[in-house]
């Protein structure tokens, strides 16, 4: 295991028990981080996580917990702040689309658990966090967004996209108000990433048709996005402030 970069630091990835959370907690483990997985549903996935760390000589810890909720993310923190220590890197990647609806369709209901779960959970987790980080002068926060961000989202995903636009503009405003006290905030963007979340809401016809509109010809892997989040948490990004690096294959360019 490489140890060099983030070593002595403790890093929670939320959201990790597959995909581009996994792949993000493997790849700042790789960096020397303690990392705390966390998850709500996919045990298995996170318990094979920690194996993965584990058994290249990291250190791992694992959390249930809805980071949807206020409770959830306090009780999360205090449980990572025991077992590791305090969070050094919080990277909020929870997030879902739930289900593919029509506009004209969307009730309530979904609208609400689609926003605190992609958009009010970055409040919350960045909350729970920043005291203990601007007391030391130093921190990492980093935001999982999305390509749909940018241009509404594929078909039924529009409030899906709309909160990670709102993502991708909250993490502009927290960099403003954290760089000032040694905290910085920044972003990933991904575009079309082979993930359990398109094994469940895309068909293989609309995968095929998302790598056709991708300029490199194919989708992107969880390990192309975890490795930019494990750049963005180290020292060889220590000027970087504010920004969210777009992750597509060239997808859409800005």
């Amino acid at each position: 295991m490489n140890t060099q970069g983030l070593s002595g630091r403790v890093a929670l990835v939320t959201g990790a028990s597959s995909g581009i959370g996994r792949a993000a907690a493997l790849a700042l483990a790789e960096q020397g981080a303690a990392v705390a997985i966390n998850y709500l549903r996919n045990e298995e996935g996170a318990a094979e996580g920690r194996e993965a760390i584990e058994g290249r000589g990291g250190r791992a810890l694992v959390v249930r917990a809805d980071v949807s909720t206020r409770a959830g993310v306090e009780s999360l923190v205090a449980e990572v702040r025991a077992g590791l220590g305090p969070v050094d890197i919080l990277v909020n990647n929870a997030g879902d689309i739930l289900e593919r609806r029509a506009l004209r369709d969307y009730t309530e209901e979904l609208w609400d658990q689609v926003m605190d779960l992609n958009f009010k959970s970055i409040l919350l987790c960045s909350q729970a966090v920043i005291d203990e980080m601007t007391s030391r002068g130093r921190g990492v926060i980093i935001n999982v967004g999305s390509i749909a961000g940018h241009h509404g989202g594929g078909p039924g995903a529009a409030v899906y996209a709309a909160a990670k636009a709102g993502v991708m503009c909250l993490t502009k405003g927290l960099a403003k108000e954290l760089a000032p006290q040694g905290v910085r905030v920044n972003g990933v963007a991904p575009g079309v990433i082979t993930t359990p979340f398109h094994d469940r809401v895309s068909t293989p016809e609309m995968m095929r048709q998302f790598a056709a509109s991708i300029p490199l010809g194919r989708v992107g892997t969880p390990e192309e996005v975890g490795g930019v989040i494990a750049f963005l948490a180290s020292d060889a990004a220590s000027f970087i402030v504010g920004e969210t690096i777009e992750i597509n294959g060239g997808q859409l360019m800005v």
